[in-house]
């Protein structure tokens, strides 16, 4: 039976014409021959989850892939398309809630993106995944780790955002939160009554990946890069308002006790100071009890600027941890 579409030109997803009306709790494939081919669950609340999963084989280990803010799983499609870990694993990556092709208006948060994740993985089979993770995704595995622990076989975390370590403007934005969560409040309602962007472009970010590693990063422009990468306005072409003012506040919240993570950590931290001090980055994951720390010679997007150095180092780690077990 073919789902209905939502196509009508008011609703919140008239620019994605493919999203449909499923029933919660399932997952549906489209049809292609790839087998990183684009899958869509429904949750318990109605949201429609966007991710792709390369399935090598029956019983494999998972690795699940966990973008960072205002951002979508296209930042991963180069590493997946490069990594030789498709040789041992399956290899998950998805649109959290809110972003990507998992558009919704509704509230987005952590306690939401780990929720939605444990029930893919549950959907999909699986018991246990490797989490690799990028700055907000990296705080996203922290949290999977302290509520879902015994599903969770290791992190990577790649430039987490913690609050001891912020720095300049973005400790600000962990003092404003109460007002900033005033700030999505208001926002919401106004887009409840009507006034939103009726149109969000989805966004290849490996394409501009590749655009900034030629056109700045290949010519030194290293501060153009940064400028790039770091603007709001260029980030709200393609990202609602009141999620964007959302992910600030729980980009700088708290993350969970690192002391009590049963799980073992790689840490892949830039070198260069952007949102957050390196120094003070790891003193706070030295907390962790299993943890391995490399340092790359990057500001706060090592995929976008040191893609084969973040390769080896997490394939690299994923071999130590299969010899150790």
């Amino acid at each position: 039976m073919r789902p209905l579409r939502l196509c009508g030109k008011n609703s919140y997803n008239s620019h994605l014409p493919w999203l449909a009306i499923r029933p919660a709790g399932r997952y549906y494939r489209e049809k292609t021959n790839l087998m990183d081919a684009p899958q869509f669950f429904t949750t318990d609340d109605g949201i429609t989850l966007h991710y792709r999963l390369w399935r090598g084989g029956e019983h494999r280990p998972l690795i699940v892939l966990l973008h960072g803010m205002a951002s979508n799983l296209t930042r991963w499609s180069e590493f997946v398309e490069h990594t030789a870990l498709k040789d041992r694993f399956d290899i998950l990556r998805l649109d959290l809630r809110g972003h990507g092709r998992s558009f919704t208006r509704r509230p987005i948060g952590m306690e939401r993106w780990v929720r939605d994740l444990a029930s893919i993985l549950e959907a999909q089979g699986y018991e246990r995944a490797l989490l690799v993770g990028h700055s907000l995704g990296a705080n996203v595995a922290l949290w999977f780790a302290a509520r879902e622990p015994q599903r969770a076989a290791g992190l990577v975390l790649i430039d987490p955002v913690l609050t001891e370590a912020l720095r300049g403007g973005t400790r600000w934005l962990h003092r404003l939160a109460p007002l900033l969560r005033l700030v999505v409040w208001s926002l919401r309602l106004l887009n409840w009554l009507g006034f939103r962007r009726r149109h969000i472009p989805l966004r290849d970010l490996r394409q501009l990946d590749e655009q900034v590693r030629e056109q700045l990063l290949g010519a030194g422009k290293d501060k153009d890069f940064v400028k790039r990468y770091t603007s709001p306005r260029a980030d709200l072409r393609y990202f609602p308002t009141a999620h964007y003012v959302r992910e600030l506040i729980e980009i700088t919240r708290p993350v969970p006790t690192l002391e009590q993570l049963r799980a073992p950590v790689l840490a892949l931290i830039s070198r260069a100071v952007t949102f957050t001090d390196t120094a003070e980055t790891r003193a706070a994951l030295a907390r962790c009890p299993q943890l391995q720390v490399e340092e790359l010679s990057a500001y706060h997007w090592p995929l976008t600027e040191k893609p084969v150095e973040v390769r080896q180092a997490i394939e690299a780690w994923c071999a130590k941890l299969a010899r150790q077990n």
